[in-house]
């Protein structure tokens, strides 16, 4: 299983996981520089080394895996979230979806489709999101 694992994570890696790994930190860089945004731009590193290697990795909610609420699972999360979708949230979320579009052309690529799916949907809201291995949950 693992064996299957890192060859779909290099195939992605090469046929498309690489550019949206590197917007994923280009919008980091853009948070960081704001200094407001330092938040967002460590989630931004994380979720773009999830794009990098999205096999075997899942995104979870924060508060179904520990069961508490925090900052990002509350009402600041929203507001961040919000804030988010707004600057870079859709324009990520578009270009996995164009990503996925792409992969979705061949029968061979409908994973990698369905990845770039799951990846959308956490581009528009991935405050309160943590990332895990596909085994902790």
């Amino acid at each position: 299983m693992a064996v299957l694992r890192l060859l779909f994570n290099i195939a992605w890696f090469v046929l498309g996981g690489f550019l949206m790994g590197l917007a994923w930190w280009l919008a980091g860089i853009l948070c960081y520089i704001s200094i407001i945004g330092i938040p967002f731009g460590r989630a931004c590193f994380v979720i773009g080394e999830l794009t990098f290697w999205p096999f075997g990795q899942e995104q979870m909610n924060r508060r179904r895996l520990t069961g508490m609420e925090d900052i990002g699972t509350g009402t600041f999360g929203t507001v961040g979230n919000i804030i988010w979708f707004l600057l870079f949230g859709i324009w990520l979320a578009i270009g996995h979806l164009t990503h996925a579009l792409a992969c979705f052309v061949s029968i061979i690529g409908i994973p990698f489709g369905i990845q770039h799916l799951k990846l959308a949907v956490l581009s528009l809201t991935p405050i309160g999101q943590t990332i895990v291995t596909a085994d902790q949950h």
